[in-house]
């Protein structure tokens, strides 16, 4: 339950037919939860200039525009500073650019978003790395049982 008091919003009719009609495609959601999300959104985007939301199989998430989702840069920075910890923060984000063809200005806008919201970015991370330990698994115990 929110801390806050409720407030009172009014919408254009436009606005408030494509709040609903969001609302009726997407079982779950309330006028309030919705609006919330894409009030949240958009002031994330304001902060955050070159990061959008898009929605995908595992949900809703920060992107780079035109580009990867902003988990995958941090956990690409996170990975080029485990594996070449004496490189200074300009020479990692060379190698990050260079390794995954994202350039440096983009890997600077999600490491400012990732600096405002590191629970979220990280969570991500431990997510997809979870499902790739889960994949691996699968894929050793079929090899396992295949082996001569």
């Amino acid at each position: 339950m929110s801390s806050t008091l409720p407030r009172s919003i009014r919408f254009d009719e436009r606005v408030s037919k494509r709040l609903r009609a969001y609302v009726a495609s997407h079982p779950g959601w309330s006028g309030s939860s919705a609006a919330n999300l894409f009030v949240d959104e958009a002031l994330r985007m304001e902060d955050h200039p070159g990061v959008i939301f898009r929605d995908g199989p595992a949900g809703r998430r920060a992107v780079l525009i035109a580009g990867p989702d902003v988990w995958e840069v941090i956990r690409a920075v996170k990975s080029a500073r485990a594996a070449e910890p004496h490189l200074d923060g300009d020479k990692v984000i060379a190698l990050v650019e260079s390794n995954t063809g994202v350039p440096g200005r983009q890997i600077q806008t999600a490491l400012r978003y990732w600096a405002s919201f590191p629970d979220e970015i990280d969570a991500w991370i431990a997510e997809a790395e979870q499902h790739e330990a889960d994949a691996l698994a699968s894929w050793q115990r079929q090899q396992d049982l295949l082996a001569k």
